[in-house]
């Protein structure tokens, strides 16, 4: 966030920043807790470590050490898949 004239205003990274945006998008919900569809919003940081907030209505934000263990953990055997907004994994 940047201060201009008195009020806060979001800034946009500068590319070379290294962090990724995602969707975690779920198609089918075998616990019955979170839905299906976007079911939580996350970030992939320079350093590997995975951040998610699940969009329901828990709000759950939880720290992940990397997009292996957040597939291997939420997964679902493939009912749980990373949609990128900010470019493939790399």
């Amino acid at each position: 966030l940047a201060r201009m004239d008195g009020a806060f205003q979001a800034t946009e990274f500068p590319p070379e920043v290294g962090m990724r945006r995602f969707n975690l998008v779920r198609t089918e919900d075998l616990s019955g807790v979170s839905g299906t569809g976007i079911v939580a919003e996350g970030i992939e940081f320079e350093n590997g470590k995975v951040a998610i907030c699940w969009t329901s209505k828990y709000h759950i934000t939880s720290v992940i050490d990397n997009m292996h263990t957040l597939e291997k953990v939420h997964g679902h055997g493939g009912k749980t898949h990373v949609e990128w907004i900010d470019g493939e994994s790399g």
